[in-house]
């Protein structure tokens, strides 16, 4: 097996970041100085991925142009010899062969995975979605590509969180698997999506990494509207779980203990660009110091 197709979800209306995202897309916005799914394909690329499908909607075009190479702009930095800013620049055209297709109607996550039916085949392929970055000092996706690899089932990221949040994430039920190459690396038996805390089967939370055999999307396509009225990836992956293994099924998790950034609400938004821009060598020093004043001072204010 060999797997180098990448799907991401973009086309959601990033409605809890407005009026910013009014005419920008939410994947758009800036984390320190690149846009939030720039990191989602410089991750995808690292892992072995050279084919991105980016699934999006209406006012996305942004996207695309981010992708695509801007000859004015580059000849301009060419000519002031200005070959620092003229790599960065040229960086995202050339991380991948990435791709465009749109989703129609908003119809859930589950719905969004399916429109890249025609473009992946009958390859394994992954999902990276924007929200959830990883950084890149943690590995994880290439882990779950191995586990895929090794079982030939779908793999999902599991993050342990406390017990009164597992109501905000899909749910996973798992036990050991013969084969494991540790403890974090588990079999999945069962998903629920945003389970009362206590109905919850486990405290280990879904985050936005999967890696998938291709028999997902035949069982999305039966699958029928869940929470929120939408066709749910994690329905469809329960339903995987419960496959034998020679029809495409099995479904296995990997937890992750590196260091996440969810871009996913305003103020976790703020705290992603300050931990990520305090370990950048060009930014850290200098913000570090500034911190370590300006914090000590709000002390006391209301």
């Amino acid at each position: 097996m060999t797997i180098h197709k990448a799907v991401i979800p973009a086309a959601g209306l990033g409605t809890r970041f407005l009026p910013a995202t009014k005419s920008t897309p939410k994947e758009m916005l800036p984390v320190v100085d690149k846009p939030a799914i720039q990191y989602v394909v410089e991750e995808a690329c690292a892992a072995g991925l050279d084919d991105v499908l980016l699934i999006t909607g209406r006012s996305k075009r942004t996207l695309a142009d981010h992708f695509d190479a801007v000859p004015e702009l580059e000849a301009a930095l060419e000519a002031k010899g200005d070959l620092e800013r003229l790599a960065k620049v040229r960086e995202s055209t050339e991380l991948a062969h990435v791709h465009f297709v749109r989703q129609g109607q908003p119809k859930g996550l589950g719905h969004a995975v399916l429109q890249a039916k025609h473009h992946v085949g009958s390859e394994t392929f992954a999902v990276l979605l924007g929200d959830d970055l990883i950084d890149e000092r943690d590995v994880l996706l290439t882990t779950m590509i191995e586990v895929a690899e090794r079982t030939g089932g779908s793999v999902i990221a599991l993050l342990e969180v406390p017990p009164e949040q597992i109501s905000l994430y899909g749910c996973a039920a798992v036990e050991p698997f013969e084969g494991a190459a540790d403890d974090d690396e588990v079999r999945v038996t069962a998903l629920v999506e945003k389970p009362a805390a206590d109905e919850a089967p486990s405290n280990l939370a879904i985050i936005g990494r999967y890696v998938l055999n291709p028999a997902v999307f035949d069982v999305l396509e039966s699958t029928e509207p869940g929470r929120g009225g939408e066709i749910q990836l994690t329905d469809a992956l329960a339903t995987l779980a419960g496959m034998p293994a020679e029809q495409g099924g099995g479904v296995y998790g990997v937890v992750f203990r590196g260091r996440r950034y969810d871009t996913g609400d305003r103020l976790d938004y703020l705290k992603a660009v300050v931990r990520i821009a305090v370990d950048r060598p060009d930014l850290g020093p200098d913000f570090r110091s500034w911190l370590s004043e300006f914090v000590p001072s709000l002390d006391g204010q209301d």
